[in-house]
C-alpha cells in the first residue's frame, strides 16, 4: 500500500453545504432564508421569542431562594489531611487554617475552611478550623487528637 491509495471510509467525511454560493448549490440566491422579513437580515437573534405567546420561561412557576448572606465554606475531608501528614505536607501537631493553604491542600478560605468525617485518620493531629462535623470532631478524638471549630455555626 502506497501513501496515494490511503482513502477515508466511504461516508465517513461529509462535504459541508455553502450556502449562498450560485444557483447550482441547491442552497443559492436567498441561501434557505426565505424572502424579506427579519429573520433574513443578518444580525438578528430571537430565540426566546415565541410569536406573541406566553414563553415557557414565563409560563413556570419561580422557584427557590438564594440567600444573599449565606457562607461559603472551604471543604475538606479527613481522609486527605491523613494523607498529607503522611506525605510530610502537613505537621500533625498543629493544624490551622493558614497551614492547610500554604501545603496546598486548600486553594483559597473562602468564609473559612470546614472539615468534614470522610476517610480515616490515624495521626494524633490538633486541628483549629472554623467549621466541623460532628463525625469529624470524633474521628479525630478517636484516634487521640483535637478538632477545634470556631465557629459554633458551622460545627453543626
Amino acid at each position: 500500500m502506497k501513501l496515494h491509495e490511503l482513502s477515508d471510509n466511504p461516508g465517513a467525511a461529509k462535504k459541508r453545504t455553502r450556502v449562498a454560493r450560485g444557483p447550482g448549490s441547491g442552497k443559492g440566491k436567498m441561501g434557505g432564508r426565505g424572502i424579506k422579513g427579519q429573520k433574513s437580515r443578518s444580525g438578528v437573534s430571537i430565540n426566546g421569542y415565541e410569536g406573541g405567546q406566553m414563553p415557557l420561561y414565563q409560563r413556570l412557576p419561580k422557584r427557590g431562594f438564594n440567600k444573599p448572606n449565606r457562607k461559603a465554606y472551604a471543604v475538606v475531608n479527613l481522609g486527605l489531611i491523613q494523607k498529607f501528614i503522611d506525605a510530610g505536607k502537613l505537621d500533625a501537631g498543629s493544624i490551622t487554617e493558614d497551614s492547610l493553604i500554604a501545603s496546598g491542600l486548600v486553594r483559597r478560605k473562602l468564609d473559612g475552611i470546614r472539615v468534614l468525617a470522610k476517610g480515616e485518620i490515624t495521626a494524633k493531629a490538633t486541628i483549629a478550623v472554623t467549621g466541623a462535623s460532628k463525625a469529624a470532631v470524633e474521628a479525630v478524638a478517636k484516634a487521640g487528637g483535637s478538632l477545634t471549630a470556631a465557629n459554633a455555626a458551622a460545627a453543626e
